[in-house]
């Protein structure tokens, strides 16, 4: 099912360039107020809820008030202790409203004409708000009318009429306070971005009723607009034009930097790459502007086309050396062979001899060349792998004992307290013999080993007192084939060997000194101690 699911998403994932991709993530993020503008809506259903709670406080306030004007009615007792009473609780007044669900009903309708008359002691009520009323309106800019209990309008433009038709009316004269949600057809929008806001064009429209002696007097109707949303995004629309401008510019200015500090480099990578591929120069310019990652990724690709390139250059001098290597003792079987078909009849059995000895001794160098290429081969395949350290001082006694002998001495100095080196044991004798048959070779009679810890590392020197190296030839003795001892059927592989053994275990082999002898050091890697 899983790989189903990833072979599905990776046939329709379209691949993009990394320039679009980041242009992409970044415009998404450049959009992200545009998301938090469009969830504003759920900040102006607060907002809504809040202009309910404010006109219901109004309207309950003046209900109040015009209970308390009300001829005839009796005072309520009064303290001046605002704290509840025990076991009385205070709540507020819940919300009604909510512009997810709440319908919005059509505009309020003009108040229509009645020969009723309205009720006087309502209208003396009216008549002693008035003043209260002018300021409520000029502090929250609502909509504030009184009605007598028939629905008739005391105070305002539509004096005289009744809005007892109303709904809201009909509920509030009923004794009960309801809040609706109303079209404003007065309200013409100045900006086709209006839409942003959804209360814009409604009104709230609370009605209560004055309550006198439990029963409905009257009634106050109480609108408001609650587009405080908008307006206020209106105001800074300015500010908000020059953000999203800054937001744009920003973007691209970023995007710039990215693609030059991020997907230039890497395209030119990739050229570079196909470009190694086929066998041509790869060395791709780096960035101007560099992060650390690409940085990195240019140092290991410059690595890797040096690593390559050397290769090439080995596998090449190798192949030129393995030919030349064969073809000396291939051309003399050949000639072996060609004097032995012509002349072979009339030759004296010494000559024949002689000739058969000497392509017996072209065969023998070349299978020797064919076995130290197995072991050359073996060498640099090996995978460096240890499974057990190798305790240096039994080994060095133990080859000092064997290859000793006949004029030549071999000296020993390890410390006591020597770390093993992490080296298979096998690949670490076949290096020492080498190191120590060539000392014996070269025709030294005496041969320093020492040893030593050094960083980490396991440091063994030998140094011998022969000859010494040709100056000439120091650059040239770990080469495959090269050799000084072509005529006693040296191969010049037995250093080659020995080295490639030694970098496969993360150690190094190099030929140091300039004294009257030859002076090797070995370095390795030390086996942990905790393990």
């Amino acid at each position: 099912m899983i790989e189903h699911a990833r072979a599905l998403a990776r046939r329709f994932w379209p691949v993009m360039r990394l320039r679009w991709v980041l242009f992409g993530v970044l415009l998404f993020v450049a959009a992200l107020p545009g998301f938090a503008a469009l969830g504003l809506r759920v900040y102006e259903n607060a907002l809504v809820r809040r202009t309910e709670a404010e006109v219901t406080a109004q309207a309950a306030s003046i209900a109040a008030i015009g209970a308390l004007l009300w001829p005839g009615a009796s005072p309520a007792r009064a303290t001046l202790d605002t704290e509840a009473a025990p076991g009385e609780r205070y709540e507020l007044a819940p919300t009604g409203i909510d512009l997810r669900s709440s319908p919005v009903l059509p505009s309020r309708p003009p108040a229509f004409p009645t020969s009723q008359l309205a009720d006087p002691n309502a209208l003396a009520v009216a008549v002693r708000l008035a003043p209260v009323l002018a300021e409520i309106k000029r502090t929250t800019l609502a909509s504030i009318l009184l009605l007598d209990r028939n629905g008739i309008v005391l105070n305002g433009p539509e004096a005289g009429r009744s809005l007892a038709g109303l709904p809201e009316m009909r509920t509030a004269l009923a004794g009960r306070a309801v809040t609706v949600l109303r079209h404003n057809d007065a309200y013409s929008r100045s900006s086709p971005v209006e839409w942003v806001s959804r209360a814009t064009s409604i009104r709230l429209h609370q009605a209560r009723p004055i309550m006198v002696g439990g029963k409905s007097v009257g009634a106050v109707l109480v609108s408001r607009s609650p587009a405080a949303l908008f307006r206020g995004m209106w105001e800074d629309a300015g500010k908000i034009a020059i953000g999203t401008l800054t937001i744009f510019v920003l973007l691209v200015v970023l995007t710039s930097v990215l693609a030059r500090a991020i997907v230039r480099p890497v395209e030119k990578l990739s050229e570079a790459a196909r470009s190694l591929a086929s066998g041509g120069q790869a060395n791709p310019r780096r960035p101007t502007l560099e992060v650390r990652e690409i940085r990195s990724l240019y140092n290991d690709f410059e690595g890797m086309a040096d690593s390559i390139a050397r290769r090439s250059r080995y596998l090449r001098d190798f192949a030129a050396s393995l030919s030349h290597e064969f073809k000396t003792p291939l051309a003399g079987l050949r000639g072996g062979i060609e004097l032995l078909q012509d002349h072979g009849e009339g030759m004296t059995g010494e000559e024949r001899e002689r000739f058969l000895a000497n392509m017996a001794g072209d065969a023998d160098r070349l299978s020797r060349l064919v076995s130290r290429l197995m072991e050359l081969a073996q060498a640099d395949m090996r995978d460096g792998c240890v499974q057990e350290p190798v305790a240096l001082a039994p080994l060095l006694a133990r080859l000092a004992d064997g290859l000793a002998g006949g004029g030549f001495a071999v000296a020993v100095q390890v410390p006591p307290d020597m770390q093993p080196l992490t080296m298979d044991g096998a690949a670490l004798e076949t290096t020492l013999t080498t190191l120590i048959e060539n000392a014996r070779q070269a025709g030294a009679s005496q041969l320093s080993i020492t040893a030593h810890m050094e960083e980490g590392r396991g440091v063994v020197t030998l140094e011998d007192n022969g000859p010494g190296i040709p100056i000439a030839d120091c650059d040239h003795v770990f080469d495959p084939f090269f050799t000084s001892k072509r005529g006693e059927g040296g191969t010049g592989l037995g250093l080659p060997i020995a080295r490639a053994l030694v970098q496969n275990h993360r150690g190094s082999l190099d030929l140091v000194g300039g004294g009257p002898g030859a002076k090797f050091a070995l370095r390795l890697p030390l086996w942990p101690a905790d393990s």
